[in-house]
């Protein structure tokens, strides 16, 4: 199938969902991936690296007439979407997809394929968007805050203020949000370890986050024998 196009029409749909049905791996895969996504939206597994490429081939033609389709009947569908939306150089018309993309997705995946291209001249705009991101009441939308906030890490005029979101989600009930803390604090300490350090003496991490969050720093080969048994005493 053609997938450069100039234009993407409405009967262009089945024509496209029978083409990525071809690489399915099959119904039995696609139930195993969808338990492991967690989604309620069909999984028909198929795999990412063709994922990536048909995603790649639409970006080269009006993929936003592809985008304006908003094809949404399985997990490969918000895949392709995703990566579509990253590719939107114009931050306020990325805005205009992500926001409708974000306020729809229901699983961790759909948070986590966001690849943005985060540079000095829209890092501001997409630090802000973080921020508003993590107010939100879907905890799918807040995840996604804690997403982008990875790509922040190494830049020392942030690390505080990453801290500073870490504490308010105090009292964060949502498992995945949870888990996504926990994974940005481990990859704080790899990165940033004095400072995490620091942070670790006066952090409102709640329960779970902390202990996640420490067991992900002694699981990685990135983080020294010492440094891993010095950070038990951080455990609730």
């Amino acid at each position: 199938m053609d997938l450069i196009k100039e234009h993407w029409k409405k009967e262009d749909i089945e024509k496209f969902q029978n083409y990525i049905l071809s690489f399915s791996k099959g119904e039995e895969k696609g139930l195993w991936e969808q338990r492991i996504i967690n989604t309620k939206l069909p999984c028909i597994a198929v795999p990412s690296p063709i994922i990536k490429k048909i995603t790649n081939e639409i970006s080269k033609g009006n993929f936003l007439e592809f985008l304006d389709l908003w094809i949404w009947e399985n997990f490969s569908n918000t895949s392709i979407n995703g990566g579509l939306i990253c590719k939107i150089k114009d931050f306020d018309l990325m805005m205009k997809y992500l926001t409708k993309y974000s306020n729809k997705i229901d699983n961790w995946a759909s948070c986590d394929l966001l690849k943005f291209n985060i540079n000095e001249k829209n890092k501001v705009q997409f630090f802000d968007l973080s921020q508003n991101l993590i107010k939100s009441e879907k905890p799918f939308v807040r995840r996604l805050g804690v997403i982008i906030l990875f790509k922040f890490i190494d830049d020392e005029n942030y690390i505080e203020k990453i801290f500073n979101t870490l504490n308010s989600f105090e009292n964060e009930k949502e498992y995945y949000v949870n888990m996504a803390s926990a994974w940005l604090f481990a990859e704080c300490f790899t990165k940033q370890r004095d400072k995490t350090i620091n942070f670790l003496s006066s952090h409102k991490l709640n329960k779970f986050t902390i202990n996640k969050g420490i067991q992900k720093c002694r699981d990685s080969f990135r983080v020294s024998k010492e440094d891993k048994e010095m950070l038990l005493k951080y455990k609730k």
